[in-house]
């Protein structure tokens, strides 16, 4: 496995937009990543890392709502080293075909195989939405290469969770047609709405140039074609595939410490839901954002910076590093 590092400035023709917005979004926070590809042998994939900061090492694995999510939390979180990774066939990562693989291992060795191209023996690992089932699943597989994982936004993690709608249609035929239309502002703000951010929207705390990002994500890139391709072998119909889920055996199984982070206005999953499989694995703690949405963080960045650096730092209770 091989690292390079390039400036986040350097430009692909098709790329060009993508580069730009991604670039103002950043300056949005203040915020200068430093932008690393590294190269995995199993499965074989290319990824982009965007690193900031010092520290203690944290990775970020985001949901459907693409990386560029993470900045308005990374901004708020000071003595940490930030890895943001673009998920196999996001932003610039290239793709892989999920069917051939049994998906929660190779999603925790994914990102075992990260770890170590970027030299970290071990990092704890920050999840939304589907990014929640890689976190937790490193720490199921690999528990020596975790500190703490950090799940945020109602997930695929538990049987009992429906399908978000737009998933769903996103995995019908209809979805060839929708990742194949270009993207627009109102479209990207209407899924947001329907996540539960209509506050934050109006209120600025989601800018202009987050939508802007997202909007050339999917016009200058293949990431929602790709995030289609997975979400076929994930779903059938309003359930998820069996094999994505975590029964509750695996659950008690993980003793890796575990923040669960949901807002009450999130349509994905339930608090009850959320209090049920805290209470089922060994070391887990529910923090509820209230009125928030899937993304909550999004809506409470101050509170949810505050949650997650205060249980970041608990290193007194973090396992030590064993042999896999």
């Amino acid at each position: 496995m091989a690292t390079d590092t390039i400036a986040l400035t350097s430009v692909d023709a098709p790329m060009k937009r993508y580069r730009q917005t991604e670039r103002e979004l950043w300056d949005h926070y203040g915020l200068e990543p430093t932008e690393r590809f590294i190269e995995l042998e199993s499965p074989g994939v290319r990824l982009r890392v965007l690193e900031i900061g010092s520290g203690e090492p944290v990775v970020f694995v985001h949901g459907t709502v693409g990386p560029g999510s993470w900045p308005v939390l990374v901004r708020k979180l000071s003595g940490f080293r930030c890895f943001v990774i673009d998920r196999p066939g996001w932003g610039l990562s290239s793709a892989i075909d999920f069917s051939k693989y049994e998906y929660k291992a190779t999603a925790a060795d994914i990102l075992r195989g990260a770890l170590d191209a970027l030299s970290l023996d071990r990092a704890h690992v920050v999840g939304g939405s589907i990014g929640n089932v890689w976190a937790l699943g490193l720490a199921a597989r690999h528990p020596s290469r975790v500190g703490r994982v950090v799940l945020m936004g109602g997930s695929p993690l538990v049987p009992e969770v429906q399908v978000p709608g737009i998933i769903r249609l996103l995995a019908s035929p209809i979805g060839a047609l929708m990742v194949r239309l270009p993207d627009k502002p109102g479209r990207v703000r209407s899924i947001l709405r329907q996540s539960g951010h209509g506050a934050s929207l109006d209120d600025g705390r989601i800018p202009d140039a987050f939508v802007s990002s997202r909007v050339a994500l999917g016009r200058e890139t293949s990431s929602m074609r790709n995030e289609r391709d997975m979400v076929r072998t994930l779903v059938r119909g309003a359930a998820f595939r069996p094999g994505l889920t975590f029964e509750d055996p695996e659950l008690a199984a993980i003793h890796t410490p575990a923040l669960y982070v949901y807002g009450t206005a999130d349509p994905v999953g339930t608090v009850d839901i959320w209090q049920r499989v805290v209470g089922v694995l060994p070391r887990g703690e529910l923090k509820l954002v209230d009125g928030a949405g899937h993304m909550p963080w999004f809506d409470g960045p101050s509170q949810v910076a505050t949650d997650i650096t205060r249980f970041l730092a608990e290193r007194s209770e973090m396992p030590k590093a064993v042999s896999p």
